[in-house]
C-alpha cells in the first residue's frame, strides 16, 4: 500500500494571508499544495493564476499540485509550468487532444494528472493511463469548495485499482471534494492515496492544521 498523502486545498485558507497559510501548512506536515486554477468558463468560479503561484512558490519547498480548471487548458500549461507548477492536472473534456497536453506536460519535465469530474467515466482515460502520474477523482462537481462529498464516485477509484493490478501500472489515485474525518477512511481503503481537503484541514479543530493533517493521515 503507497503511503497516504495529504494535499491540502488553498481554496479554504485566507486569501489576505495566503503566503502565511502555506507556511502553516509546511510546518503542519502538509505533503503537498493543491492549488485549484478556475477561469469562470469551464467550472463558474474564478480563482488564482500564475503570478500568484510564482509568488507563493518562492518560499516553500513542498510541491505545488495544480489543478487546472480552465478551458482550453493545452495553451496554458507552460504558464502555468513556468510559474512552479509541480503536477499539472488537467481535464479530459478541456482539450482537443488529451494526447497532445500530455505530452506537454511531460515535455516540460511536470507531472501528468488529468482529473475525472463526477459524470466522468474512467473509460475517457482508460487509454492514457499509461502515459499519467496522478489520476483525480472528483467526489464534488467543481467550482467550489465547501461541497457534500458523492460516495458513488468510489467505484471509479475502484476500477482504477483493478486496472492497476491487470495491467501492472501505477499511477497516483487523489481525491477531492468533501474530504472529511469521516469519510476519508472510505475513500482510502478503496484505493486513494492522496487526500485533497480544505475546510476540514483549515476549519476543523479551532483550525489546528497539524492535528487535522494528522488526523486525516491515521484514520
Amino acid at each position: 500500500m503507497k503511503k497516504i498523502q495529504i494535499s491540502p486545498s488553498i481554496l479554504s485558507a485566507d486569501f489576505s494571508q495566503l503566503g502565511n497559510e502555506i507556511k502553516r501548512l509546511e510546518e503542519g506536515g502538509a505533503d503537498l499544495i493543491h492549488v485549484d486554477v478556475m477561469d469562470g468558463h469551464f467550472v463558474p468560479n474564478l480563482t488564482i493564476g500564475p503570478p500568484v503561484i510564482k509568488e507563493l512558490k518562492k518560499n516553500c519547498s513542498i510541491k505545488f499540485d495544480v489543478h487546472l480548471m480552465i478551458s482550453p487548458v493545452h495553451k496554458y500549461i507552460e504558464a502555468y509550468s513556468d510559474a512552479g507548477a509541480d503536477i499539472i492536472t488537467i481535464h479530459p473534456e478541456a482539450t482537443d487532444d488529451l494526447s497532445a497536453s500530455i505530452s506537454k506536460i511531460k515535455s516540460l519535465k511536470k507531472k501528468v494528472g488529468v482529473s475525472l469530474n463526477p459524470e466522468t467515466k474512467v473509460s475517457v482515460i482508460k487509454d492514457y493511463l499509461s502515459q499519467i502520474d496522478l489520476v483525480l477523482i472528483m467526489s464534488v462537481n467543481p467550482g467550489f469548495g465547501g461541497q457534500k462529498f458523492m460516495p458513488e464516485v468510489l467505484d471509479k477509484i475502484r476500477e482504477l485499482k483493478n486496472i492497476q493490478k491487470d495491467k501492472k501500472i501505477d499511477f497516483d489515485i487523489e481525491i477531492d471534494g468533501g474530504i472529511n474525518f469521516e469519510n476519508s477512511k472510505t475513500a482510502i481503503e478503496a484505493g486513494a492515496n492522496i487526500l485533497v481537503s480544505g475546510t476540514t484541514i483549515f476549519k476543523s479543530n479551532n483550525g489546528d492544521i497539524k492535528k487535522n493533517i494528522d488526523l486525516l493521515k491515521s484514520l
